[in-house]
């Protein structure tokens, strides 16, 4: 409770949506001398705890980056198991999202989910329309570039309808995004060491602030999300302005 005061003080800013990439499950495993798949399994459970976290402190949403479009190439036993976890989360989400009033999205391409996966995300959106409040955002087979060529073939199609018209906006190309009606992220966390962005939310991260820590995801508890918000909450952000 004490690091949560720290960095709830009046007048503080906590960043309204965080993204994070969840990165460095496989070497947490290898530390311990565990198979790969033990360290996604570890990271699955470290996602519930921080998000349980974002939710108390007042972050209105968190975007993970859970399965991109490249990890298809990684082994077959692996992938497997993260869509194992994805399956077991998912079903225990159903089972708790309206007892706690949570809402949950999954960012990606669903339709190179397998049908099971698919009915899972399906009841998880009918869920959510039903409340307001903290919302969790799983990128799931989820590619920025990807999304922003899946935008851009929606807008194509809706003008050549004739559904939209007009000289196109940042704010309009937007709302073909999987993030349409969602804030962009304020804070990018990437825990792992690695100091970049992997084709994550490349359109909804042109303003964010970027936190990188070698600590890897399983590792990255509640303390390491405050020193996070507390770093965001010294920086000067002026958007191209000048203060």
């Amino acid at each position: 409770m004490a690091a949560e005061k720290n960095i709830r003080q009046p007048g503080e800013n906590i960043p309204r949506h965080i993204a994070i990439i969840l990165d460095g499950n496989g070497r947490w495993a290898k530390r311990r001398g565990l198979p790969r798949t033990a360290g996604h399994a570890a990271g699955s459970e470290n996602f519930r705890k921080i998000a349980t976290y974002c939710k108390n402190i007042g972050v209105d949403y968190l975007t993970v980056y859970a399965f991109s479009t490249e990890n298809w190439k990684r082994p077959e036993d692996e992938v497997k198991t993260i869509m194992r976890l994805l399956r077991r989360y998912l079903n225990e989400a159903i089972d708790t999202m309206e007892r706690d009033q949570i809402r949950m999205k999954i960012f990606g391409d669903v339709q190179g989910l397998s049908p099971e996966l698919r009915e899972l995300v399906k009841k998880t959106d009918e869920i959510s329309q039903r409340y307001q409040g903290f919302q969790a955002n799983i990128c799931l087979n989820y590619g920025g570039r990807d999304e922003i060529v899946h935008a851009a073939r929606h807008y194509a199609e809706d003008y050549a309808a004739g559904r939209t018209e007009g000289e196109l906006t940042e704010a309009q190309f937007g709302g073909y995004l999987y993030s349409a009606g969602i804030p962009d992220p304020d804070l990018l966390i990437r825990p792992g060491g690695e100091q970049r962005i992997s084709n994550f939310l490349l359109w909804q991260c042109a303003y964010a602030e970027f936190y990188f820590t070698d600590v890897l995801w399983p590792d990255f508890n509640t303390d390491e999300l405050d020193k996070a918000i507390a770093a965001f909450q010294k920086r000067d952000r002026r958007y191209g302005g000048v203060k």
